[in-house]
């Protein structure tokens, strides 16, 4: 059976160490974007930054940022739980893109482990959450993430009808001493 929101809501006790890796399944009630298509998009979660998680009709997971960014960031809502289990910091993987360059995304995504060496509660989350979901490993995260989000077609629009622009950002580990120095 091809996991879903509803069949990991059975799973809270996965519900709660993924909030441990910032999703939340308690979705926003007030909706504060539209998508160009989509009539009523389905809000599945949120982050600790204000993003929300939508699943569209297309069965793709759309991150929408509070900053107004927004891009597809998984082809299923497994794969999102992959991504998110696999690389929790996906996101600021997309920050030091370098504009979506995908060997600087692994280079961020490399530095930005070796930073989370040392953090058990990450490593038990990620055993946790791939034993009781008997979930697989995903073969390339990083490579999937770059593949969603420049194949990404949703338009996502502020209430004031403005745009939001890629996910991708111009942004390079060089840019961060901290993470310059974790991958050297």
């Amino acid at each position: 059976m091809p996991l879903t929101p509803e069949v990991l809501t059975v799973h809270g006790d996965v519900v709660a160490w993924l909030g441990s890796l910032d999703v939340s399944f308690a979705p926003d009630e007030e909706s504060w974007f539209t998508v160009d298509g989509v009539e009523s998009p389905r809000q599945i979660g949120i982050d600790a930054s204000g993003g929300a998680f939508v699943q569209l009709p297309s069965q793709n997971v759309l991150y929408v940022s509070s900053e107004g960014r927004a891009g597809i960031i998984a082809r299923s809502f497994e794969a999102f739980i992959q991504l998110v289990v696999a690389r929790p910091y996906w996101l600021d993987i997309l920050k030091f893109s370098a504009g979506g360059d995908l060997p600087q995304m692994r280079r961020a995504a490399d530095a930005l482990e070796a930073t989370l060496e040392d953090e058990d509660d990450v490593n038990e989350a990620r055993e946790e959450i791939r034993s009781r979901l008997d979930l697989p490993e995903a073969d390339d995260p990083v490579g999937a993430l770059y593949d969603a989000v420049a194949a990404s077609d949703a338009i996502v629009r502020a209430m004031d009808g403005c745009p939001f622009t890629t996910l991708f950002n111009r942004f390079n580990i060089d840019n961060n001493p901290m993470l310059r120095n974790a991958a050297a």
